[in-house]
């Protein structure tokens, strides 16, 4: 359990304890008699909603990676939204004891349908995203990885002209479009191995074969960004 949800359970046991309180010792200083069938549909429906509230906090910060917290975040706003909608119609519900049992049995019921429902449909909405954000990371995967080797090689360069090459093959590529394609693979193959090369010579500091195998990898990776441009079109 991480320190946010532990935090998110205290304020979460703090409500609950304050409703109980209220539901079943402050309302009677009204003078009427609230404990009617349609004060206990208005109470359990609370008592639903705050228990499911505190279900999908769980699941919304229990997440440890960044992406995945950030998107069941909206998981809780919506139990939220969802959990004052329930507070207003329980409410109600409890506090007018002429409300017919049957009306309200409908309407607590109609309200957690509501939940219910906008819960399901955000937490697919959730599972589309990060299934949409994985095949995105896998597809851009290879262009994140050599800019990092490439940022890394500018590093290595000793003499100005191996800085210039190096700084010329950065640039390219960190402007390269980062999608691939299972199309490409013998292309970023060849570009992967220019780049092997191009370090050795940046190594053994070789100025005629830094600039040949330079210009290689920038032809090259401007062949695979009109690659990727048809394969977009």
């Amino acid at each position: 359990m991480n320190k946010l949800f532990k935090s998110y359970l205290i304020l979460w046991a703090v409500l609950f304890a304050v409703f109980q309180v209220v539901a079943f010792a402050l309302v009677r200083l009204t003078g009427q008699t609230l404990f009617t069938p349609s004060f206990w549909c208005g109470y359990i429906l609370i008592d639903l909603s705050l228990l499911g509230d505190l279900i999908c906090g769980y699941f919304a910060l229990k997440e440890e990676n960044a992406h995945k917290a950030f998107y069941s975040i909206s998981l809780l706003y919506t139990a939220y939204i969802g959990l004052v909608l329930t507070f207003v119609v329980g409410g109600l519900c409890m506090l007018l004891p002429f409300l017919p049992f049957w009306l309200g049995g409908v309407l607590c019921a109609v309200v957690l349908g509501i939940n219910i429902a906008a819960l399901v449909k955000n937490a697919a909405a959730i599972d589309i995203v990060e299934e949409v954000d994985h095949k995105v990371q896998g597809k851009t995967l290879f262009i994140r990885s050599l800019t990092a080797d490439a940022e890394l090689l500018l590093t290595l360069a000793r003499s100005e002209e191996a800085k210039v090459q190096c700084h010329k093959v950065y640039e390219a590529i960190r402007y390269s479009d980062p999608m691939s394609d299972d199309s490409l693979a013998a292309l970023e193959n060849d570009i992967s191995l220019r780049f092997a090369h191009l370090r050795e010579a940046v190594e053994t500091d070789d100025p005629a074969q830094m600039k040949q195998l330079a210009d290689e990898m920038l032809l090259l990776l401007k062949e695979r960004n009109k690659r990727v441009q048809l394969l977009k079109g």
